[in-house]
């Protein structure tokens, strides 16, 4: 298994990863449909975010995660937003998510960010919590306004 930097031609398949990812939790083919365009990763957003994936020996892509630093000129307390972190459902409880998360501290740590945000799946939000991230509210699905989701905090440095 190796980690390496997503590229442009990374975002059919990394779609493809989330969305199959996101169906592994039971949700009906319809909420899955309707969550489509939010699931799907775009070649620009592979640039303007640190987007990593988790590649097998064989070139199988086995999970990635999307963080999103805060905007330039943004001030020192800006918050990133972990956009999306993914396991293929294959590979769904052997640790790998954990892996990643490790991983995505280091570019928050070199870009010396104090907190990241999280808008989390309810299904996701144990292993967010376990990963030392806190519930620090809710937020409105985008997908589906009348749905809550939790949303989440790691913090990372005191002020």
């Amino acid at each position: 298994m190796t980690i390496r930097r997503a590229t442009a031609y990374d975002a059919i398949p990394l779609s493809e990863l989330s969305f199959r990812s996101k169906a592994y939790w039971g949700y009906d083919p319809q909420f899955m449909e309707a969550c489509r365009e939010d699931l799907t990763l775009r070649p620009e957003q592979i640039c303007s975010s640190a987007v990593y994936l988790l590649e097998t020996d064989g070139g199988e892509i086995a999970g990635f995660y999307s963080l999103r630093p805060p905007g330039s000129g943004a001030s020192s307390d800006a918050v990133a937003e972990l956009d999306s972190l993914f396991i293929s459902p294959e590979y769904i409880g052997r640790g790998y998510g954990q892996w990643l998360w490790s991983h995505m501290l280091a570019p928050a740590d070199e870009l010396r960010l104090p907190r990241i945000r999280i808008h989390s799946d309810p299904h996701a939000e144990a292993f967010y919590i376990k990963m030392g991230a806190v519930r620090i509210g809710e937020i409105e699905s985008t997908v589906f306004p009348d749905r809550k989701l939790p949303l989440m905090e790691l913090v990372l440095t005191t002020p």
